[in-house]
């Protein structure tokens, strides 16, 4: 099933570029609610895969506020994947998707790694990771509308994320000009090449637009900073589009939440525009999160 949407069909809503009044009304709702900083959603839980009551609701709280939460667990007893799992369950998240690199449930240990089938990939490597959503390059069937990242070890240096709600994004555009929206909003907008290794076609060429509605008529983010391996439509307002939205990304918006995951902690979200910097390891400190990717949207 299709999971992407006409705006057309979405009426009323704030996503919908023929609705000026309730763009309006959710605008000024969603920057009064906006969070001051990243410490004002980070929450302090006690056991990660059985969160209290209180704890899921200030998690929840955060989550409807800007698409995202940082969680801080300092139980005594070892968090596995196991536990990561359980939790994101506490929160609707079934669907996981099964990546490349991922094990056999889904879940993903991203650390440095020089084997032939993983050392072409950046997110296995310690250089830095430009702005992007998860899964941008995923069919619209398999869309990832929800991310699960849990630091085991950080880094001895670097390997901080930035994150920026992408419904934050959405208005910074609209507010510039509606047309950067509507061209974005095109099906073919965004094309990433197949990936082929050594003659075997991984994954065919895919096409997707940056902004969609989902099936439950909330703003679906695909996007991805990379300048290779990426074919933007031939269209200007496209391109000035972009380069509006890069320039945002690259400023000091105090939308931009900017930290490093230590042991214990995660971000739960729905599907953010994030990135990372560089990273250094060292013999007491390698670098290792496990990343859970969910055909769902977080139940908040």
């Amino acid at each position: 099933m299709n999971t992407t949407f006409d705006f057309s069909k979405a009426t009323p809503s704030p996503f919908n570029l023929d609705d000026s009044s309730t763009y309006r009304q959710w605008r000024e709702h969603k920057l009064a609610i906006c969070p001051p900083s990243l410490e004002a959603i980070i929450v302090e839980i006690e056991n990660l895969n059985r969160p209290s009551e209180p704890e899921k609701s200030a998690l929840s709280a955060c989550l409807r506020c800007c698409n995202m939460a940082i969680y801080d667990c300092r139980q005594a007893n070892p968090i596995d994947k196991h536990a990561i799992r359980e939790f994101g369950r506490e929160f609707g998240l079934e669907r996981l998707d099964q990546s490349m690199g991922a094990d056999d449930e889904g879940i993903t240990e991203l650390e440095v790694k020089t084997d032939a089938s993983h050392k072409r990939y950046i997110p296995y490597s310690n250089r830095a990771i430009g702005w992007h959503t998860d899964g941008y390059y995923n069919i619209p069937e398999q869309s990832i509308h929800a991310m699960v990242l849990h630091c085991a070890t950080p880094a001895h240096k670097g390997g901080e994320n930035a994150l920026l709600d992408h419904e934050l994004a959405y208005i910074h555009l609209r507010d510039i000009n509606p047309d950067y929206v509507h061209a974005l909003m095109q099906p073919d907008v965004m094309t990433i090449p197949a990936n082929i290794v050594e003659g075997k076609t991984l994954r065919p060429d895919r096409s997707c637009p940056v902004f969609s509605i989902d099936s439950t008529y909330n703003l679906h983010m695909r996007f991805t900073e990379r300048k290779y391996n990426i074919i933007w439509k031939d269209d200007p307002v496209v391109s000035v589009a972009i380069e509006a939205l890069v320039t945002l990304l690259h400023s000091d918006s105090p939308y931009i939440f900017r930290g490093t995951l230590q042991a214990g902690q995660g971000l739960i979200c729905n599907n953010v525009l994030h990135n990372r910097t560089g990273f250094e390891d060292n013999e007491n400190h390698t670098r290792l999160l496990y990343r859970l990717r969910y055909y769902d949207r977080i139940a908040a």
